[in-house]
């Protein structure tokens, strides 16, 4: 028999030999150091460390982060080894002794009463971490549910775990004792319910804050179009649904999600394929996805710009990688005012070595593990608890602790001294409230109040309490990766998110301090589309993500002035976009100026130069008045036409210059006044034409109406009924100064609107009229005897006048702006020289070179 099992025994042995060999590619999520090649391989043995106390506080930490579990088939038995130790993990274990040697000394701390400890090891795994809360409640090496055979040991709370893995199933068996717990790296969003879990708090936050700075970040950079790496599980998928919220609230996009956990050649392949083809650069490895898979993708990741959570940056799990990878990374890690780097704390790292502490397992662990050597009381057990692919040492005594990377002075960790630091606390308040009513400890059901309502104040920076969900929000640092060389791991610290500040302070970022992975260290692109320019919009492309958009030019009438908009702004009505439509500028105002327009001075000239030619005929009239030529039809009429034609040549300057309401309403009406005028003192002399042709003949009755009374009567009477018409209009809607925004794009028309067309056509249909009925009797009288007819003359002018109005309506209408004053101007001017014109200077003619026909007897002689 005896012999049976010292074979079995040997067996074992040899099996784990072989997965000595094996081992360090199995280790799930931890970086590759020596000490994997150190491995477990008696399945009795399991890392647990303790010191017992009036109060004792429950640690479940991963040291090793790999449990392989076998039968072996002779006998059917099982076991377990925890692989793959972790140097990190082991200085969360010291600083777990650390903060309970520094609280046992605070003779403030817990008065009359020694904290103690029970830590033992989860693996990494769910099913360990579950055993180790057992233990710890029952005291046994075998665990034991609803049992404790340490009597009344006080178990105040936990600590742990590390990963969300291992600290939900934790949570849950805590919640349902009664027991509080604080994890020191668990991020899952799940852990936020309150209902599911009240017992629970965190000094790190969920990765919910994570996902907002994430998402803050990526919009800081100009980030649109990421890839996002994760696990091909339930938090995988959670995580990225969460992601994804986040990020299409800054307007970024996923170009692909790969999920899985299995390092495969044909997933690797295919994966592989999907990012070679994508167009971004930068990716987002969350913190559930798996290191080792995330290494298998060296080839098309390490000229990618990584993003990497808070969860990451906590363990620094990138080390010992392939360091082009992670390097040039940026990196979220928890912020924390609080400083480990005392002098405390280098001298406790200083003492701790296993010839001064002959009896502590947890020195002698990290000295074998990592310095690869043996104490005294080592070498007669080791053959049963380690075997090594390299030769063990006894320690010289010249190793030190501080030797080892992360249990330097720049590699500290707040995080597992925070947690026992705040529960220590928490404790404290607790027993000076309830030792004044009992002297009982009732931790159970009871600690969690004092944790949510605790006010934690470190020794530098604000104070702090876990929010509403359980979380310590301290904020997050953010830092620049960047590996060395020689293999050393320097983080750049280029900025802070503090979730607690204004909306628009909570992200500061110092871009300089950042080494990028590119050639000439820019940052990198991560966009599908280039950024539209300032006077574009960005609009969707048909089918694609909204990251993929097209860049339009805004429309008339609109600008942009930021990098892409998602849509135009309207200027206001007074103004009008520049070329690049991307400001806004005064419209041009538009009107017959005299100091811009050229054809206001051509106006005004030829107003001018009309008016004086019209004063000098009336001055030769007056002159000549007593003339026969000038006394034929009427003189007066042919004083009063002067005067209106030369009102209306002076009517043009009420046209010309900025438009106002008076002016408005006062040229219109001067011309259509003017014009009735002139217009019914012409069909006054028609009218006397065709009386002296009847009053000539023997006994007729048309005698008793030569003289100035019927002509007076006639003007009289036609210029008040256009006088009434104009009174009425601007009685009911007159004219007025009118803005034109819409005609012209990027101008102001200063224009007069008529206010009431019917008003406007009125006027000119009622001189249309006088010129119609002018116009008809001048051609019926125009084969007259020559001595008393002016008829055929007032027939041509009548011509003239109603041809240039006629032609006035059509070209009215059809042109906007200072193109229609024009026209206005241009038919003033037109039908006033041919009124002039017809009628006068066929007179002026005979009175300036043929005087000898100016005379009674000539014209009796029908030579005229």
């Amino acid at each position: 028999m005896l012999g049976v099992t010292a074979v079995c025994y040997f067996v074992k042995v040899l099996i784990y030999l072989i997965l000595v060999y094996v081992g360090p590619c199995g280790c799930r999520n931890q970086p590759i150091n020596p000490a994997c090649h150190l491995q477990t391989i008696n399945v009795v043995k399991e890392y647990e460390y303790m010191q017992e106390g009036d109060i004792i506080i429950g640690g479940v930490m991963a040291s090793h982060f790999y449990m392989f579990n076998f039968t072996f088939p002779w006998d059917n038995s099982t076991g377990f080894s925890c692989i793959c130790p972790n140097e990190q993990a082991y200085r969360y274990l010291v600083d777990f002794r650390f903060a309970i040697e520094q609280i046992n000394k605070d003779p403030a701390r817990l008065p009359n009463l020694t904290l103690g400890y029970h830590i033992s090891d989860s693996c990494g795994d769910p099913r360990k971490a579950v055993r180790s809360v057992l233990q710890i409640l029952s005291g046994t090496r075998e665990p034991v549910p609803n049992y404790s055979c340490v009597g009344k040991r006080n178990i105040a709370g936990f600590i742990g775990d590390l990963t969300s893995e291992t600290t939900v199933p934790i949570a849950q068996i805590l919640t349902l004792y009664g027991y509080s717990q604080i994890s020191y790296g668990a991020t899952d969003p799940s852990l936020r319910d309150r209902a599911a879990f009240p017992y629970f708090f965190r000094t790190v936050q969920s990765d919910e804050a994570n996902y907002f700075a994430i998402s803050k970040l990526l919009s800081h950079f100009g980030w649109t179009w990421v890839g996002i790496i994760t696990s091909d599980d339930m938090s995988g998928e959670e995580e990225v649904h969460s992601l994804a919220k986040y990020l299409s609230r800054e307007g970024v996009c996923i170009e692909f999600t790969i999920k899985t956990n299995t390092v495969n050649d044909n997933y690797i392949k295919q994966y592989e394929s999907t990012i070679y083809r994508t167009s971004t650069s930068v990716i987002i490895i969350s913190g559930t996805a798996s290191i080792t898979f995330v290494v298998a993708l060296t080839n098309v990741i390490s000229e990618k710009t990584l993003i990497l959570s808070s969860n990451w940056g906590n363990n620094d799990i990138v080390l010992g990688y392939n360091i082009i990878i992670f390097n040039n990374s940026l990196v979220f890690v928890p912020r924390y005012h609080y400083d480990l780097g005392t002098p405390e704390m280098s001298r406790f790292l200083e003492n701790l070595h296993p010839s001064k502490f002959p009896d502590d397992k947890l020195i002698d662990d990290i000295f074998l593990l990592f310095h690869l050597c043996l104490s005294k009381d080592q070498n007669k057990n080791i053959l049963y608890k380690y075997t090594s692919l390299r030769t063990l040492r006894n320690c010289t005594g010249q190793e030190r602790i501080t030797d080892l990377y992360y249990f330097r002075g720049e590699t500290n960790s707040p995080l597992v001294h925070l947690a026992v630091d705040i529960m220590s606390q928490a404790l404290h308040d607790m027993n000076m409230l309830l030792i004044r009513k009992s002297n009982q400890h009732p931790y159970k059901y009871q600690l969690h109040h004092f944790l949510k309502n605790h006010q934690y104040s470190p020794q530098t920076g604000p104070t702090f309490s876990f929010d509403e969900h359980g979380e310590y929000m301290s904020g997050l640092w953010i830092y620049n990766y960047v590996f060395m060389p020689n293999r050393y791991l320097k983080r750049n610290l280029f900025g802070e998110f503090s979730p607690r500040a204004p909306p628009d302070q909570q992200l500061n970022i110092t871009p300089s301090v950042i080494q990028w992975k590119t050639s000439n260290n820019k940052i990198p692109r991560a966009q599908c589309s280039d950024n539209c320019l300032p006077g574009y919009r960005k609009a969707p492309k048909p089918g694609a993500q909204s990251c993929c958009y097209l860049c339009v030019l805004c429309s008339e009438g609109e600008i942009s002035n930021t990098t892409d908009s998602v849509s135009c702004i309207p200027c206001p009505d007074m103004e009008w976009p520049n070329e690049n439509k991307t400001q806004c500028f005064a419209r041009m105002e538009e009107f017959l100026s005299y100091s811009v327009d050229v054809i206001s001075v051509f106006f005004s000239f030829i107003s001018l130069l009309f008016f004086l030619i019209t004063e000098v005929i009336l001055g030769i009239f007056l002159n000549y008045r007593d003339t026969p030529i000038v006394r034929a039809n009427n003189r007066s009429l042919s004083f009063l036409l002067l005067v209106s034609i030369k009102l209306s040549f002076l009517s043009v300057f009420l046209f010309l210059g900025r438009p106002v309401d008076i002016t408005c309403m006062l040229r219109i009406i001067t011309f259509g006044i003017t014009f009735s005028i002139a217009v019914s003192s012409l069909l006054a002399k028609t009218i006397m034409v065709c009386v002296a042709f009847k009053a000539t003949k023997p006994g007729s009755s048309w005698r008793k109406w030569l003289g100035v009374k019927l002509s007076n009567s006639v003007v009289l009477f036609c210029s008040s009924i256009q006088i009434i018409i104009c009174m009425t209009w601007l009685a009911i809607s007159p004219p007025f100064q009118e803005l034109d925004i819409h005609t012209s794009p990027g101008t102001i028309i200063i224009q007069c609107n008529e206010g009431s067309a019917i008003g406007f056509y009125s006027v000119i249909g009622y001189m249309g009229l006088l010129a119609a009925v002018s116009f008809v009797l001048a051609f019926l009288a125009r084969s007259l005897p020559d001595s008393f007819n002016e008829a055929k003359y007032i027939t041509f002018s009548m011509l003239l006048f109603c041809s240039v109005w006629i032609t006035m309506i059509p070209a009215y209408l059809s042109t906007k702006g200072k193109n229609t004053v024009c026209v206005e101007i241009f038919a003033i001017l037109t039908s006033s020289a041919g009124l002039l014109a017809c009628i006068f200077l066929p007179k002026c003619y005979i009175i300036l070179f043929r005087p000898e026909i100016n005379t009674k007897s000539h014209l009796l002689e029908n030579k005229y």
